[in-house]
């Protein structure tokens, strides 16, 4: 029953005990366990997530140690950048790709491209690189960059990148060798998170329909192959429609020893936010 002025718990509480809300109840239990348990919580995601505005509610979950790990696409760290640069992110592609003025913003390019360059020569990971850059620079609104929260509590967090799907690969300060060893530096790191993930830990797939559901799955075979017991964990996927990839590289084929598999179908926007607030209720 629903009343004016009703909690959160008392709303959640009160769904049906069916379908689509078992599924939810499901995945926030493991996450919870997970956490209690001191399992491994990775959240892999597309850009998407960032760019309407979802970052606040990793990153609490982040800052309590529920989610030990992130992952996200090459274009994430464009919106994560911007955030922490201006507060605000996002173009009209189809307007500024009539004059070929999409992705040509300099600030993007020169800050990414040079953290990237940097965190090479350091060895380290594309996400660390950036992260530590926006840190140093002490961009005005850090607080909402994942990647600067990471770097700094020490919490992996990883990009994969496909050369050309990304506005800073069009410009000069691309470099291709930078890119390509930070980007693999960050598929290794990933795999040391997966080799852990089995007996209780959760992997969440948010609105990535190809990068990370392969990457995720090579991590998968890699950490197997080097004798760890990758099985007896949970994985869910929010999408707003139904992929190939996730559904096979994600749920299915890993979970195939052992383990859960929940897809829920909708949007980022009203998924995310009713998952983050029912964890923290349960923790």
């Amino acid at each position: 029953m629903c009343r004016k002025g009703g909690s959160f718990r008392q709303f959640y509480e009160s769904l049906p005990k069916i379908l689509a809300v078992n599924e939810l109840q499901t995945v926030v239990d493991a996450i919870v366990a997970a956490h209690h348990c001191k399992k491994p919580v990775l959240f892999m995601f597309g850009a998407h997530v960032i760019k309407v505005g979802l970052s606040p509610l990793l990153i609490e979950l982040i800052r309590r140690r529920v989610v030990t790990a992130i992952a996200m696409n090459g274009a994430g760290i464009i919106h994560d950048f911007e955030l922490a640069f201006m507060g605000c992110t996002s173009e009209d592609v189809a307007e500024a790709l009539a004059d070929g003025s999409f992705g040509m913003a300099e600030e993007t390019h020169r800050f990414l491209n040079g953290a990237i360059a940097a965190g090479a020569k350091k060895g380290l990971g594309l996400g660390e690189a950036v992260g530590a850059m926006i840190n140093k620079h002490r961009l005005p609104h850090r607080r909402l960059s994942l990647l600067a929260t990471c770097q700094a509590l020490g919490v992996p967090a990883t990009v994969h990148v496909a050369l050309g799907t990304d506005i800073i690969h069009q410009q000069a300060t691309a470099d291709g060798a930078a890119i390509g060893q930070t980007s693999l530096t960050d598929f290794r790191r990933l795999a040391a998170v997966t080799a852990t993930l089995g007996q209780g830990g959760v992997v969440g797939n948010l609105g990535s329909n190809v990068i990370l559901p392969e990457v995720f799955l090579k991590t998968v075979s890699m950490a197997r192959n080097l004798g760890h017991r990758v099985q007896d964990f949970t994985a869910f996927n929010f999408d707003m429609i139904r992929h190939y990839r996730p559904s096979e590289n994600v749920l299915k084929r890993p979970t195939l020893l052992g383990g859960r598999a929940v897809h829920i179908t909708g949007h980022h926007e009203l998924l995310i936010p009713l998952l983050v607030r029912a964890v923290i209720e349960a923790l």
